[in-house]
């Protein structure tokens, strides 16, 4: 085995090209903001999808005429401003090459699902390309994949068998192979697949990627060659979290060509320390090294501050069982009738024996499987209320191979664990790296949250990368999220205490725990039930009184202030950042024959201070 150390992240370049090898989309806007001229960058990129064709990452490449028509309107849109500032807030993505999985069409263009018979030329772009396409992206080529989108190993494809880029005899996994390939070597700095049982997260944590995969409708999937086309997302595969949610940011949206669209935008964040589930049975791989490297990814989230909480997967996993083992398969073979029963043997075979699973399915046995889901959907409701998300590993092993090809099929299924079910839900999820095996092999974790917490999500995986929730890098976007009130609460409606539930049951988040600036003083206001306290700004004498900030969706910020009585409401106060946050303060005239408990600096400690002795 090629430990990941010694074996290339990027294709050879020479020295002429190599700053534009292995870019990530930040620095191929970055190079564009100090000057650069972007055509020569362009080139070296095409001359090295060209010599990757030996890692079959590519089904379709651009073609010289379709590429010189690229560079033509690029360079139009360069001549239009020479603010390059200006450019990129009109083309966000202007001179950033990517990749397109070969089930999602682009104009003019052959989409094959790699299936040489189901090949055709597209009419129109897909509407996720022709969103890139006017943000200024340039399409490189069109990848690999298992036919058909069927498979999680990469492997059932007549157009070849991406590896691992850390490993020859190890999968790249699927069904998104070529595009996660693409990017781990550097070609293109991010590339489109499409997730329906994890194609999006698999190959990402076998290469050491980032694998965005969006709520199911959040993108457009109009112009994709269905899957399972009621489940099925297009994914995002980069190098950094940063620079998939840009790409989200661009490609979101309502798209009234796609019945399946249903964009609502979630919270901008979870909370800085997360509840995280984990699997209280964790399976993993330790022969290829993923049992020690998801005890350390554990550690390393528990460093970071966060709880971990150990949950039974066995629902999760009944759900997971459904997408192929019960009438979802279905979908599979309306998406592909036409081949699988006039030519059966234009198929790779092992997804003609999986489609052939839905061959008898009855509309009964499609409706008793959707109350089922239904009923184990509303049984895992309550689910978050105990955890923010969930931490899984992406795949619970790396299989090489020889071993899929003894067992196809048992092998594919086995990388589904920790994926199958998070479509079928309805949720979010974000594939990210978490270090190497002692063999050199990536491994690879997922936060998993519920549905529409995409840009959330995207605020986690950036912590996890850099450890702490920083600031969105200045040339990139982040996804969407519903308008937020940051609140300031300093007494009755602090964490698990008698209030606490108004906040919850609003959706409300806890962002931190802080204190304010000095120049407060608090009081225990008398005959308050529950006991709440006071807080007043004062010019003199103030102190810092100890506060958490919470993020409530604005949308229930008015049911919320029709609880808060007098003398209480809602003004400005500061933060000990100087920041100004709408926090609780008190009405001056309600002190009088009030406590003056600021020498507590909180309501906590007031109540530790006079709780009765035991």
């Amino acid at each position: 085995m090629t430990p990941a150390s010694s074996a290339p992240s990027a294709l050879p370049a020479a020295a002429s090209t190599a700053a534009a090898v292995g870019r990530t989309v930040e620095g191929w806007l970055a190079a564009l903001a100090s000057g650069e001229d972007p055509i020569g960058a362009l080139g070296a990129v095409r001359e090295q999808a060209q010599a990757a064709e030996a890692y079959s990452i590519w089904i379709h490449l651009c073609g010289d005429a379709a590429w010189d028509d690229q560079m033509a309107l690029l360079q139009v849109r360069l001549a239009e401003d020479e603010d390059r500032g200006a450019l990129l807030r009109r083309y966000p993505l202007l001179g950033v090459p990517f990749a397109v999985k070969d089930n999602i069409d682009i104009a003019g263009e052959p989409t094959s699902a790699a299936c040489p018979a189901f090949r055709h030329t597209a009419a129109v772009s897909a509407t996720v390309v022709r969103r890139l396409l006017d943000a200024g992206a340039i399409w490189v080529g069109k990848t690999n994949l298992d036919q058909f989108a069927t498979g999680l190993v990469g492997t059932r494809s007549p157009f070849g068998r991406p590896a691992s880029v850390a490993d020859a005899t190890r999968i790249s996994g699927g069904s998104s192979s070529g595009s996660a390939v693409a990017v781990a070597r550097g070609v293109v700095p991010f590339a489109l697949g499409t997730d329906t049982a994890g194609s999006g997260r698999v190959p990402a944590g076998f290469n050491g990627l980032v694998g965005l995969k969006p709520t199911p409708g959040r993108v457009s999937a109009a112009g994709v060659v269905p899957a399972c086309r009621t489940l099925d997302t297009v994914s995002i595969f980069a190098h950094t979290v940063a620079d998939a949610a840009h790409v989200l940011a661009l490609i979101e949206g309502t798209d009234t060509t796609d019945p399946y669209s249903r964009f609502a935008p979630g919270p901008a964040r979870l909370p800085r320390s997360l509840r995280l589930g984990v699997p209280a049975r964790p399976e993993v791989d330790a022969a290829c090294g993923y049992a020690a490297a998801w005890k350390a990814a554990v550690q390393r989230a528990q460093a970071a501050g966060h709880r971990v909480v150990e949950i039974d997967f066995t629902p999760l996993h009944e759900v997971a069982a459904l997408l192929y083992e019960g009438p979802w398969v279905a979908e599979r073979h309306a998406a592909c009738r036409a081949i699988f029963e006039g030519q059966p043997e234009a198929m790779d075979p092992t997804v003609r024996k999986v489609i052939a699973r839905a061959v008898g399915q009855s509309a009964t046995d499609t409706f008793e499987a959707m109350y089922r889901l239904r009923t184990l959907d509303a049984a895992l409701r309550p689910l978050w209320d105990e955890v923010d998300a969930l931490l899984v590993p992406t795949a619970p092993t790396h299989p090489t191979f020889a071993e899929v090809d003894a067992d196809p099929v048992g092998t594919n299924a086995r990388l589904g664990h920790y994926t199958n079910f998070v479509n079928l839900l309805g949720w979010s999820a974000l594939s990210l790296p978490a270090g190497r095996t002692e063999s050199g092999l990536p491994f690879g974790i997922t936060l998993i949250a519920r549905g529409q917490a995409d840009a959330a999500l995207a605020a986690a995986g950036r912590a996890w990368e850099n450890g702490a929730q920083g600031p969105v890098p200045g040339l990139l976007r982040s996804p969407a999220a519903e308008p937020a009130l940051l609140l300031a609460v300093v007494g009755a409606h602090l964490a698990g205490l008698p209030l606490n539930g108004q906040l919850i049951e609003r959706g409300a988040i806890l962002v931190q725990a802080t204190t304010t600036a000095p120049a407060y003083r608090l009081y225990a206001l008398p005959g308050t039930t529950p006991p709440k306290p006071g807080m007043v700004c004062t010019s003199e004498g103030g102190e810092a009184i100890a506060v958490e900030v919470w993020s409530m969706p604005m949308a229930a910020v008015g049911s919320f202030l029709a609880l808060i009585p007098p003398p209480l409401g809602l003004g400005n106060v500061q933060l000990a950042d100087g920041r100004h946050v709408h926090g609780f303060l008190c009405e001056p005239h309600a002190l009088a024959g009030a406590q003056d408990i600021t020498h507590h600096g909180g309501w906590r400690a007031f109540i530790a201070a006079n709780r009765p002795a035991p």
